[in-house]
């Protein structure tokens, strides 16, 4: 019997929004990653996130190990974004209270109670 080369299908897709994700799931690269990254195994990656299966948390594991220059520019990037967006949101929608005014509350309370 002559050695056939066995072809693994990678469950890492791309979303519409260039997510990567587990393929059949909506959990994202990133997530794996950072748990794998906290020392977490397989096994309780499964348990965090039920809906998958332990086949594919070993093969995105793999898949990172063997693009790990590739996936840490495209976490870089998703993070990037991340903190773009949060700065956006924070610069449209300023608290309608500021921790000087909490704070001037409080001393105000606390005053009217003495």
């Amino acid at each position: 019997m002559a050695d056939s080369p066995v072809t693994e299908v990678i469950p890492i897709i791309t979303d519409q929004d260039g997510r990567m994700r587990v393929s059949g799931t909506r959990v994202l690269l990133d997530l794996i990653v950072h748990a794998y990254h906290q020392g977490e195994t397989p096994e309780h990656i499964v348990q965090m996130y039920p809906t998958l299966t332990l086949d594919k948390v070993y093969l995105a594991i793999g898949y990172y190990l063997r693009h790990r220059d590739a996936v840490d520019t495209y976490i870089q990037q998703m993070q990037g974004e991340a903190a773009q967006l949060q700065a956006q949101l924070e610069s449209d929608y300023p608290p309608k209270l500021t921790q000087s005014d909490l704070r001037a509350r409080l001393q105000s309370r606390q005053n009217d109670t003495e």
